[in-house]
């Protein structure tokens, strides 16, 4: 099954037990930022910010050390919480060896605490680096955090009984709109996949794709 139709199976999930107020507010918000005029993310060819995060063992992580060895395959997601990131975690897990095969590397950042990031790295056997970015910082960098408004921030409390700020050990209410980009070795980015409708995903095949090109 492709990424796509396990992603479109996930939201079929998500329509049927979702309270449908929920799922108004949410689709809401997606609709705004499409429509907001809000250009997230870097453009391909734009030198990418460097940053040094940690990850769940404490260890730092430097993106330019990174690229130094090999291209990167960046991908920023929203935190274990979410059913469709884990689904495109797993599948990058599942051709990890291809992209290794093409000089690449992987590293997914999201704002969640290096605890949670641990305990989903254990769970779903991650073995590429998953880094911690709680104040979203480096997504802010990247130009794809954004502030939850107050009647989304309702509806996780209230509706999926998720505080985000405690889950992420921080005091804002901020995500990153999924992204992956693929950084070459001059630490420029060469590809850019984002979109606000976290329902979708690049597919593992377009990034080996894009490898290759490199």
């Amino acid at each position: 099954m492709s990424v796509k139709e396990q992603l479109e199976q996930a939201k079929a999930g998500f329509i049927a037990k979702v309270p449908a107020e929920a799922q108004e507010k949410i689709f809401l918000h997606i609709k705004e930022q499409q429509q907001s005029g809000i250009v997230f993310g870097l453009r391909e060819g734009d030198k990418a910010p460097n940053f040094t995060l940690t990850n769940p063992f404490g260890e730092q992580v430097t993106l330019y050390d990174e690229v130094a060895k090999s291209p990167v395959v960046l991908a920023f997601y929203r935190g274990s919480w979410c059913p469709f990131c884990n689904i495109q975690l797993r599948a990058y897990q599942q051709c990890l060896l291809e992209i290794q095969k093409q000089g690449g590397q992987l590293i997914a950042i999201s704002p969640q605490s290096p605890d949670n990031s641990l305990t989903q790295k254990e769970k779903e056997q991650l073995t590429f680096q998953v880094l911690s970015d709680p104040d979203g910082r480096v997504a802010d960098s990247y130009k794809l955090l954004f502030e939850l408004p107050d009647y989304l921030q309702n509806t996780f409390k209230n509706t999926l009984r998720l505080e985000l700020t405690e889950f992420n050990k921080t005091e804002r209410w901020v995500l990153p709109v999924p992204a992956t980009y693929i950084i070459d070795k001059e630490g420029i980015v060469r590809h850019v996949y984002v979109t606000p409708d976290f329902m979708v995903r690049m597919e593992p095949q377009e990034i080996i794709d894009q490898l290759k090109k490199l």
